[in-house]
Parts: structure tokens; sequence; C-alpha cells
């Protein structure tokens, strides 16, 4: 289907199941932002009881380790202990306030629905050729671009603030300790504070641009809208049996292709792949796929019309998990798929030799 036939707003139910498998219109620079500023705030909050926290703990850290009867192995583990318990104490409420940030700013986004669909784990995520195209995909020339664009206003934002400050840099020496880590500290916040504010303003419009292409990718064709309206009209007795109908015919379909099949890849007690390639198509083509029983009488008819029966289990597991019937095999399986045919040819024109 052409990407440009599809020119219809996406309906109710394909909205829901896109949602249902994790695809929502999602700015992670939104996210960052939120934290980032959720941080800062609580810095300048509690950040006189967190130092002062660390300092205690650091004075009795210090303490203990000036006592020669500290120093053995149970004496350093507390210490250990204390000194780590001391320091997550007094980062606790940063990291609480960067939690809350980034949970609230998903929330607003996408809304309270989490899928455990969408955090169920997927091979495909880790699949490297997959994660190739997205490195050198167009999709990746965009998110290229964005970030050269947030450096370059973050970095602007921060030379403004801070170039003013340099002459005064130099009043700087002479001051006691805590006078210079006070001035220090306060320079260095109203910095982040700005560069925080325009990493904001970056992330909100970062929100419309990931509407805008999450709107683009659920787009329907006319067909594909007519066919839907039309299921949603009928009872749902009657699209149920129109279901069990279709499936049964497709059943058949399938049965009735497993005998022009090259070969079948199995998992030999409970998946079952036929694959058939005319070197018409650019890659090889599922024409039928099972689970248990359905598997079984595809390995029987597969016997019954001399097809080729061939183990390997993670390479049907491969196929039944990731590919349809009547769909191309994918790039990452290629390897693999071309093994197996390439066994079968090979065993295929010795019998014939012989």
């Amino acid at each position: 289907m052409a990407a440009h036939s599809k020119t219809e707003k996406a309906t109710p139910k394909k909205r829901d199941e896109a949602r249902k498998k994790g695809q929502v219109a999602k700015s992670a620079d939104l996210n960052g932002a939120s934290v980032m500023l959720a941080g800062l705030f609580a810095l300048a909050v509690g950040g006189g009881a967190i130092a002062g926290r660390l300092q205690h703990a650091m004075t009795e850290a210090l303490g203990q380790v000036s006592d020669p009867s500290v120093v053995d192995r149970h004496g350093i583990g507390d210490l250990l202990m204390g000194a780590l318990t001391d320091t997550g104490l007094a980062v606790a409420p940063v990291a609480g306030a960067c939690l809350a940030a980034g949970l609230l700013a998903s929330v607003i986004q996408v809304g309270f629905k989490p899928s455990l669909r969408a955090a169920a784990p997927d091979p495909k995520r880790i699949n490297p050729l997959s994660g190739l195209k997205q490195i050198l995909g167009p999709n990746a020339l965009v998110e290229g671009g964005k970030s050269i664009v947030k450096v370059a206003v973050v970095s602007g934002i921060v030379a403004i603030a801070l170039v003013p400050t340099l002459p005064q840099m130099g009043s700087l020496v002479g001051m006691t300790p805590p006078q210079l880590a006070s001035q220090l500290v306060s320079t260095i916040m109203g910095i982040a504070q700005r560069a925080a504010i325009a990493y904001l303003v970056i992330g909100v419009a970062d929100v419309a641009w990931q509407k805008r292409r999450h709107e683009k990718s659920l787009r329907m064709d006319k067909q594909e809208v007519k066919e839907e309206q039309k299921q949603q009209q009928l009872p749902a007795e009657v699209r149920m049996a129109i279901r069990r109908r279709q499936a049964s015919a497709a059943r058949a379909r399938m049965m009735g292709a497993v005998p022009e099949a090259d070969v079948v890849v199995t998992n030999p007690t409970h998946f079952s792949v036929a694959l058939k390639y005319d070197g018409k198509k650019a890659a090889p083509e599922v024409v039928a796929k099972g689970q248990d029983v359905l598997a079984l009488r595809i390995r029987e008819i597969a016997r019954e019309h001399g097809v080729p029966v061939v183990p390997d289990p993670p390479l049907a597991r491969s196929l039944h998990r990731s590919v349809e019937v009547g769909r191309q095999i994918p790039e990452e399986l290629f390897a693999g798929v071309a093994q197996v045919l390439a066994y079968v040819y090979r065993v295929a024109g010795r019998r014939s030799a012989a």
C-alpha cells in the first residue's frame, strides 16, 4: 500500500490498538527538561540541608577513622554502610523530585494508561539490523538535526549567562572557601536554570513535532476505514461468525499452499513454518505456519507431498513469531533461511544425480 494513499485520520479503534502496542506521541526532551527543572528546584530548596547532611556524614566518617579500633574488617564495613546511608538520605529528595517530574510529564503527554504489552520483551528491539535501520533511516537524520539545534540553543543560553560574569571572576580571589563556594553555586545554579528553561521550550516544541509524526504514522486509506466501519456496524455475533469463517477459509488456503512450499522449518514439537521461494520476489515468503496441532498437520501434509522438513528450532520460533502468512521474511532472517534453502537444494541435487 503506497504511503501517499493513506489520507484518512486514524479511527478510535486503530488509536487504541496503537496505544496497546506502546505507539504514542511522547517527547523525551520534555521529560528530560521536566526532570532537570525538578532537580534544580529541589537543590535550590533543600541544598543547604543536603550539604549539611553530607558534611555531618564526612565529619562522622573522619572521626571514626581516627580511632584505630574502627579500622578492621567489621568497622570498615559499618563505616561504608553508614556513609552510603547518609548519602542516600541526602540525595533522596532530589531523586524523588526528579522521579515525580518524569512520571508527571509522561502522564500529561499520554495519560495514565500503562500497557503491559508494550513493556513485554521484544527481540526486534535488540536486533542489530533493526537498530542499524534506526540509525541510518530518515528519522535518524531528523533526530540528529534536533540534537544539533538543542546543543546550539542550550550552549548559546549558557554563553549569554556566563560571558558577562567573566570580569567578576577576578574578584573571587581572596574569598574564604565558604564565600567562594556560595558564589560559585549561585552562578552555576543561575546558568543551569536558564539552560533548563531553554530545554523546556525545546521539549514543548518537540511534543508538537512528535504528535504530528505520530498522526502521520497512524493514517489509514479509505478502504481500511470502510472495512472497519462495516465491522463496527454488524452485531457482535455476526462479527464473530464472520471472523470464524474467515479464519477457517484462511486456514484451508494455507494448508493448500503447503504442497507448493520449498521447505518446512520446524521446532519439532511446537512450530512449523512453510517457506516458498520462486526467485521472482525479493525474499522467500511464508505460505503457512502453525503451532502444536496445526504445526503437526503442516508437517504431515509436507511429508505426503515430498516437501523437505528441516528441524531448526530458533529459526522456526523467529519465523512463527515475526512473519505473517503471505509476507516475505525480514532481512534479519535472511541468513538463517538461506542456509536452510541451500541445504535443501544440495540434498535435492544429490538425489537427482543419483
